[in-house]
């Protein structure tokens, strides 16, 4: 007879690819544009973060729909519908998407070795993407499921360093709960905003959860219940983070004048809360910019050989998504600044990624009996209408 604890043993040994996906909600860029708001609105922006980690679980979920019910990933499934010429360029959007974010990580895990050892940040760059790329080959040479567990283990440690801080200043319940009411405060928190949603519901991700579902398990659409719990726990997790991101800087930063950097926030936090929770949060900032970029890149690739059935060696894409957060670094730009740019751009390439996935889950032919029910498309299409809206209002209000 198999014991509840051998069943859930083998339930557990099911859960990891939303746990992959899930790092992308919690890299550098989430950091930058979680602590800028905490830090200049205190509480005003919570709801964001609520919202874009309920938009992003559902997103996710069918994403790795897709992969199951079809066999074949969403890039697979574009490419068989599109003509020869759109199919270029909408990779090149993609591509685009995946530079920005490959700049926000690179950059992010530069920030940290500064930080933790005082490496010049181009040093720190080059070194994010060396240790990127060793992530990357135990995907290529020991399989997904390791690759899992190395990337599953990041996340904790992510989680531990961010939410470290909450312990020592918890915040006031009240204001959390206010937080949680829409608005804005003038165009400044709509561009945070709109930085905040790219951060959170990224477009490579959805892209990439559809082949990580797929490669896990091939076309079994049985596999459609433990998908739930996975991508429901893994953005339990993400967002928690992104939460005590927002709240840390909240309660910690408010009236530090250095927070608008991550260097300034981890010299901030460390003045408020002491050097113990400063170190984990640097730890945290470093352990996100490693497993994000190699996740990154890997998402890269699926869209690639997806929409233009090319691969392309490891090494070779590594440098080639590497190579801008490198220019930039060697420039000496504001690292920050990119790294919230970067997220803007990123919140532009969503509805590339969320429209046709609304529309090919919302197929018969596509999905045969797992099609979305018609509340599940009605508010996976109010999702990508909000994305789209928003985005629309941020450029009529910056122009």
């Amino acid at each position: 007879m198999v014991s509840i604890a051998d069943r859930l043993r083998e339930r557990a040994g099911l859960l990891g690819p939303a746990f992959v996906a899930a790092i992308a909600y919690v890299d550098p860029g989430n950091v930058a544009t979680n602590t800028q708001a905490g830090a200049k609105y205190g509480y005003l922006l919570v709801w964001v973060v609520a919202a874009a980690n309920a938009m992003a679980g559902l997103v996710q979920y069918l994403s790795a729909k897709v992969g199951l019910v079809t066999g074949r990933s969403l890039p697979e499934l574009l490419r068989e519908r599109l003509p020869r010429g759109t199919r270029v360029l909408y990779w090149a959007q993609a591509e685009l998407v995946a530079v920005a974010t490959d700049l926000a990580e690179v950059l992010g895990g530069a920030i940290a070795l500064s930080i933790l050892f005082g490496l010049p940040l181009l040093l720190g760059g080059i070194i994010t993407g060396a240790v990127s790329t060793a992530l990357l080959a135990v995907q290529n040479r020991a399989g997904q499921s390791r690759f899992e567990r190395v990337i599953t283990g990041l996340l904790l440690v992510i989680a531990v360093g961010f939410v470290a801080g909450l312990f020592v200043a918890p915040p006031e319940p009240a204001k959390v709960l206010e937080g949680l009411v829409p608005r804005f405060d003038g165009v400044d928190s709509l561009v945070l905003a709109a930085g905040m949603l790219g951060a959170t519901v990224m477009p490579h991700v959805v892209y990439l959860h559809s082949a990580l579902a797929r490669d896990r398990f091939g076309a079994d659409k049985g596999k459609l219940g433990v998908t739930k719990a996975d991508v429901g726990l893994a953005m339990v997790l993400a967002g928690t983070v992104n939460l005590a991101m927002v709240l840390l800087a909240a309660t910690a930063l408010g009236g530090h004048t250095d927070a608008s950097s991550l260097d300034g926030v981890h010299t901030a936090v460390g003045d408020a809360l002491g050097a113990g929770v400063a170190l984990l949060f640097a730890v945290g900032l470093l352990a996100s910019g490693l497993a994000s970029t190699s996740v990154g890149c890997y998402a890269g690739a699926v869209v690639m050989e997806g929409l233009l059935r090319k691969r392309v060696p490891l090494l070779a894409r590594r440098v080639a998504t590497l190579l801008p957060a490198i220019v930039v670094l060697a420039l000496g730009a504001d690292p920050t600044k990119a790294l919230v740019a970067s997220q803007v751009v990123l919140s532009f390439g969503i509805p590339f990624a969320l429209v046709p996935l609304v529309v090919l889950t919302a197929k018969r032919t596509v999905m045969g009996d797992a099609v979305n029910r018609p509340g599940t498309t009605a508010v996976a299409g109010l999702i990508a209408g909000v994305v789209i809206a928003l985005n629309v209002a941020l450029a009529i209000l910056t122009t």
